[in-house]
């Protein structure tokens, strides 16, 4: 009897065993969820997690809460999501600066883009706009890189971080049109946008979100956008491409969390944010800031993290750029 029982009672223990966790996943979220976001308010990170994030508060009830996480190119918010427990209570606005271009460039960054994440999907694209303060004397591309090169120093040209795709932008420019700057590097789009506006910078590759707005009030002069090609809605706005072919500096978010996630929650999430996508709703309000919504599965994100990654590792490199030479 005692054998019977005891063989009894360790089934019971493997059966409880193997379907905890699934119990313990099907809970999720059973308490509010962090989304860091490393760039302050003002940006175009902010406003996509802020969306996002109240997406996900209004489908499951429980309230995901962003905590903006500034500096260094957005790598001091990376680190901290990279260590954070693996639970799905702590997730991450990934930018393609902290997760790609930052590690592409060489910036010492305290964790892998690939190894220290698990990725749940990508959100959106983000072109930038290359603006300039109304008062500077150039009304396209061609005209600025001349103005740039008629000065011993160039224009000073902002940036939300150094290493970040605004500022490898104005590199990128550098080494294909010999656009002559000196680079300010900021905490975030926000106050980049700010200083423009005064006049204390003349230039800035920014996101449509907090470069837009300025640019329709007149605050800013928009000389040229940095998609491929040009964007509904700013369809008077010449691509750089147009100018100088295969130029491109377009950024995307996404969510990840920390690597080991349990596979269940991070499915979850990715199906709410699909139907985030794909909601009349949500995507009006994201293009009606300058953001173009986008999908793709956990394994895909991962792929293209990678792409991304080597992407831009042979850019920097047959540019001449480095972490040295960028400053």
């Amino acid at each position: 009897m005692t054998n019977a029982w005891t063989r009894m009672i360790a089934a019971a223990l493997a059966m409880l065993w193997l379907v905890a966790p699934v119990l313990a996943q099907e809970k999720y979220p059973s308490r509010p969820i962090r989304m860091i976001v490393p760039y302050p308010p003002g940006g175009s990170t902010d406003p996509t997690g802020r969306a996002f994030a109240a997406w996900l508060t209004e489908a499951w009830g429980q309230q995901v809460v962003v905590d903006n996480r500034p500096g260094a190119g957005s790598t001091i918010g990376h680190g901290i999501a990279a260590k954070a427990t693996p639970d799905g209570y702590t997730i991450l606005l990934g930018t393609s600066g902290g997760l790609a271009v930052s590690p592409a460039l060489g910036t010492k960054v305290p964790y892998d883009p690939v190894k220290d994440f698990t990725p749940i999907g990508l959100g959106v694209y983000t072109p930038f706009l290359l603006v300039v303060h109304p008062g500077v004397p150039a009304r396209n591309l061609s005209e600025l890189i001349a103005l740039s090169k008629s000065r011993p120093e160039g224009i000073s040209f902002a940036s939300v971080g150094f290493g970040t795709p605004n500022h490898l932008g104005g590199e990128l420019l550098k080494v294909m049109a010999g656009f002559k700057f000196v680079h300010v590097p900021y905490k975030g789009g926000g106050p980049a946008v700010v200083d423009v506006i005064a006049g204390r910078a003349q230039s800035l590759f920014g996101g449509i979100p907090y470069t837009g707005p300025h640019v329709k009030s007149g605050r800013l002069k928009a000389i040229a956008i940095g998609h491929p090609k040009r964007m509904k809605g700013w369809l008077d706005v010449p691509a750089i491409a147009e100018t100088l072919p295969g130029f491109s500096n377009t950024t995307w978010f996404g969510l990840l969390g920390p690597a080991g996630m349990p596979k269940t929650v991070v499915n979850r999430i990715n199906a709410e944010m699909r139907k985030a996508v794909a909601d009349p709703g949500f995507i009006k309000q994201l293009e009606a800031i300058g953001l173009e919504p986008a999908s793709n599965s956990p394994a895909e994100f991962r792929d293209m993290i990678r792409n991304e990654l080597a992407r831009w590792t042979k850019v920097i490199k047959e540019a001449g750029i480095s972490a040295e030479t960028a400053q």
